[in-house]
């Protein structure tokens, strides 16, 4: 540091900073370190959508948890995690479609399409282009794992519910292209790789 320069600051230019992790059983412990830090999604662990039998009456955030740690130790591709500076700070649940519930009214086959469900961001870091950099990150690792499509969910900027699936326009702004409406309030797009 020069003479008068402060501590650099951690935020700045932190989407350009992040590296990316597929979550399996070595990322695990990372996963739980996020998703239970303050604010973090502990009350659903991201099973909203995936949820299937007996596990759509167990809501409580013990139960969808142990879910989603069998996922992981089972193999089953979950999404991806954001470091900065090798602390994990966001989150993007990007996943093959077969492996949440029915996510639309007309899904059409499954096979190659990877669908992108959730997003989370610790505070501090919102506003900064991080979801942005996550769907790059989403896509590249979907195209990676051999998917075809990647398929999203998103709503409009004043939606009142589901904002955890991301905003319509920074999907339209990566180049995914909408295709129809899944129930009153959330847009079907997609990127053919």
């Amino acid at each position: 540091m020069g003479k008068g320069e402060g501590p650099p600051d951690r935020a700045a230019g932190a989407a350009e900073r992040l590296a990316f992790h597929e979550v399996d059983a070595e990322r695990w412990p990372d996963m739980k370190r996020l998703f239970e830090s303050r604010g973090g999604p502990k009350a659903c662990w991201c099973m909203a959508w995936r949820a299937r039998g007996e596990e759509t009456r167990r809501r409580d955030g013990a139960s969808r948890k142990a879910a989603m740690a069998r996922r992981v130790a089972a193999g089953v591709p979950v999404g991806i995690l954001g470091y900065l500076d090798g602390e994990p700070v966001a989150w993007c649940s990007i996943a093959p479609r077969s492996t949440y519930r029915r996510l639309t009214d007309d899904p059409g086959p499954d096979e190659g399409v990877w669908s992108l469900v959730c997003f989370f961001v610790v505070r501090r870091l919102r506003g900064q282009g991080i979801t942005r950099r996550l769907l790059e990150a989403a896509v590249e690792h979907a195209r990676a794992r051999g998917a075809r499509v990647v398929e999203a969910y998103p709503v409009d900027p004043d939606s009142p519910s589901y904002r955890f699936m991301g905003f319509l326009p920074t999907f339209l702004a990566a180049g995914l292209r909408e295709v129809g409406t899944a129930g009153s309030r959330r847009h079907v797009v997609r990127l053919h790789l």
